[in-house]
């Protein structure tokens, strides 16, 4: 377990379990910001939550659970809010479990979080922190920068797709549909935390659940964060049918690649067609061919050269007139 200890907005020192007990004791409010490693469950943390800080054990279970659907819960004296934002590959999300009262935020999650890193540089010098009450103004603070974490790799799809349908028209691969559907993977994965987490921020700017110390002017962030969720659901909306519609754009390309091969393959055989006819029919072993017709060089020329010069300039007029080889009717 690592953590960070933020005091009255100012100053960030190492979360010891003396600090964080002398902390909990005294009267200033302060932000506990853990990380931890283990994806099991970790008892130091799960003993500070209970024995500490006196949290329910059903919150607490639910932190110790990593995987959970964003939502908040309003419990007695603090609420446990589930959030999410990117994790520091740009590839995976990081959820974020927060305990929110009056005195104290605490928050934990797993690996490192980038966008929480923000959140202490902002904290004293950010407007919300003169209108609203700390822990409004905190929390405001860790979800304003998880939500605004979605929008850098989001642009980064945006610029991804427009090539990868340049490429897709040029030449369709195989492992352009690998990343097609690995792009479609982590779009699903964003919509999936992004669609509770706007439900969760609507219900919050409702009045059906409080943070404590929420008042009308605090309010005004909260909706401010849902605006920024409905932006990211539209976003991410937009690109899922835009990643859709260039895989159907890659299979269409491969469809039509293998067809244009079958009609050149197709045309070939036709080509030899009556070119097997022809030397079939000469190769007959009847005593009046060989008398008549097998018996000089101009024969040979006139009627096995020319008859099959004849007929593949015939076939070839014939795919000219049908649109086969180049512009033209079509049959």
């Amino acid at each position: 377990m690592k953590g960070t200890l933020t005091q009255d907005g100012a100053g960030t020192t190492g979360a010891t379990q003396q600090g964080i007990e002398q902390a909990a004791a005294g009267g200033a409010f302060f932000w506990l910001d853990l990380d931890i490693h283990d994806p099991g469950p970790d008892d130091d943390v799960m003993g500070l939550l209970i024995n500490t800080f006196h949290f329910h054990p059903v919150a607490v279970e639910a932190a110790d659970r990593f995987g959970q659907r964003a939502r908040i819960d309003d419990y007695d004296d603090f609420v446990h809010i589930v959030t999410f934002g990117m994790a520091d590959d740009g590839k995976n999300v990081a959820e974020v479990h927060c305990f929110i009262t009056e005195k104290f935020i605490i928050s934990i999650h797993q690996g490192n979080c980038p966008a929480l890193g923000t959140v202490c540089d902002r904290i004293g010098s950010h407007h919300s922190s003169d209108v609203a009450a700390p822990q409004v103004a905190i929390f405001y603070l860790i979800m304003d920068s998880l939500i605004d974490s979605f929008f850098p790799v989001l642009s980064d799809f945006d610029d991804s797709i427009d090539n990868l349908e340049g490429a897709i028209l040029k030449n369709p691969t195989e492992e352009q549909l690998g990343t097609l559907f690995a792009m479609k993977r982590q779009i699903m994965m964003i919509r999936k935390v992004i669609t509770p987490q706007r439900d969760m921020i609507s219900s919050l700017n409702g009045g059906m659940v409080a943070i404590p110390g929420m008042t009308d002017q605090g309010s005004v962030y909260f909706r401010n964060l849902y605006d920024h969720l409905i932006r990211i659901s539209d976003m991410v909306d937009g690109y899922r049918d835009l990643v859709s519609g260039a895989m159907d754009t890659h299979l269409s390309m491969v469809s039509n690649r293998l067809n244009v091969i079958m009609k050149q393959l197709a045309m070939i055989a036709t080509i030899f067609l009556p070119l097997g006819f022809l030397t079939g029919f000469f190769g007959q072993n009847f005593a009046w061919l060989g008398a008549h017709l097998q018996v000089g060089l101009g024969y040979f020329l006139f009627l096995g050269i020319g008859s099959e010069l004849v007929a593949i300039a015939l076939l070839f007029l014939l795919f000219k007139r049908r649109g086969w080889l180049g512009s033209g009717p079509t049959a």
